[in-house]
């Protein structure tokens, strides 16, 4: 916690007790709703959100010490300190208050108010891994087309069957704020380079922004990227997304949260002919957070709009996922994980030659373990299986990775 959050923490407790007598001895719902409102802005670092919800509270109740408290130091910390100071001043007019309370003052006033610095975040990482199917080759070499008189018999090259290797993988994450009232700017870079396979070498970039908003008691978060993604040296995917996530403030009991998304995304291939594409999702969270197993559940609905020429045409489906955290021997944390995703295409494949609409279900499991070992650096294993059942054989693959990383976050 920083110097400020210190104070702040100290501030509101001192007001709560030593200020009590100036303050009123009942506060009406709406009045604690705005407080509430205001804490919780103050935590998103929505300062300017912060600031109308205090001066609201202090129009309501001019006796609400801690409002006051809270709306100077905020006052202070957005740089504007003319205004700081008239709210200090009528702090140490209106409650006389203690030396606690005015140290916190004092504090303020010898390290001025200064404007408004944006926060940053860097995350880097550089993983070591083996990969038995590098290229998703298919699990059945077998395959068979028509029937009857018609039906022929192929088996698969080598080089569509399952091929391992091992790969390095270097991966940047970096956030910063770009204006007080929290909006985010996000960068995420990964670059996998294979030891043998060099065609199946992949480098992914995104670059996003993200904005809060407080809709009565809801917290809302709008998202949008724009990503590109490299196959062997060559453009293979462009993509698009826009999502919005809500959280209401107020509706589970403690320990437990829940968000529900709504998302779209383009999907754009370059190279292929008539694989473009575009997703919607709708889904759903539920987070709880225990003492010392923290888990979270997810389920939702997709829809894929492709183009009337693709494979297989449309296609629906559903994912449903559980991730957990524990500590395991000291500051260890044990990681596991599991997906599901189920998509139907309305259409055969590939008509005349494959008659059959795809239906895929795909499976993810993960299991990790994290170990601090210096500070903000930690040293991470991971095994990952992913099993891909189809009623198309070519298109079924198992694959199986792990991968040690070290990862390091400067600031």
């Amino acid at each position: 916690m920083s110097v400020r959050g210190c104070l702040r923490l100290i501030a509101a407790l001192a007001a709560a007790s030593s200020l009590a007598a100036a303050a009123a001895e009942y506060e009406p719902p709406a009045q604690q709703d705005l407080y509430l409102d205001a804490m919780h802005s103050i935590s998103e670092g929505r300062q300017n959100e912060a600031r109308d919800a205090l001066t609201r509270m202090i129009e309501q109740e001019p006796q609400h010490a801690g409002a006051w408290l809270d709306l100077a130091i905020i006052q202070c910390e957005l740089g504007h300190a003319d205004e700081a100071e008239r709210l200090f001043q009528a702090i140490e007019a209106r409650f006389a208050p203690p030396p606690g309370i005015r140290e916190v003052i004092a504090a303020h006033r010898a390290t001025g108010c200064q404007a408004w610095r944006p926060h940053s975040q860097l995350s880097l990482a550089v993983a070591r891994g083996v990969d038995d199917n590098v290229n998703q080759g298919a699990s059945n070499p077998n395959f068979s087309f028509g029937s009857g008189s018609t039906r022929t018999d192929l088996v698969l090259a080598p080089e569509y069957l399952p091929q391992r290797d091992h790969y390095t993988l270097l991966s940047t994450d970096y956030a910063r704020d770009l204006t007080r009232g929290g909006i985010t700017g996000f960068a995420q870079l990964r670059i996998r380079r294979n030891d043998s396979l060099s065609n199946y070498d992949t480098a992914s970039l995104q670059l996003g922004i993200e904005r809060p908003w407080r809709i009565g008691t809801w917290d809302v978060r709008g998202i949008g990227a724009l990503g590109a993604l490299t196959l062997g040296d060559r453009l293979y995917q462009r993509q698009g997304q826009l999502q919005l996530r809500a959280a209401p403030t107020s509706l589970l009991p403690k320990r437990w949260n829940v968000s529900l998304t709504a998302g779209a995304t383009h999907l754009a291939y370059p190279t292929l002919t008539n694989f473009d594409s575009n997703t919607f999702e709708l889904s759903a969270s539920l987070i709880h957070q225990g003492t010392r197993l923290q888990t979270q559940a997810s389920a939702g609905y997709l829809l894929d709009h492709g183009k009337n020429v693709r494979p297989g045409g449309d296609r629906k489906g559903w994912f449903g996922g559980l991730q957990g955290r524990l500590p395991i021997r000291g500051n260890w944390i044990g990681e596991f994980g599991w997906t599901r995703q189920h998509w139907l295409s309305q259409a055969s494949y590939s008509p005349g030659l494959i008659d059959q609409a795809r239906h895929q279900d795909t499976q993810l499991l993960r299991a990790g373990l994290t170990i601090p070992f210096k500070e903000r650096q930690t040293l991470q294993i991971e095994i990952r299986q992913v099993k891909n059942n189809e009623n198309i054989s070519i298109f079924q693959y198992n694959s199986r990775l792990l991968q040690m990383s070290w990862q390091w976050q400067p600031f």
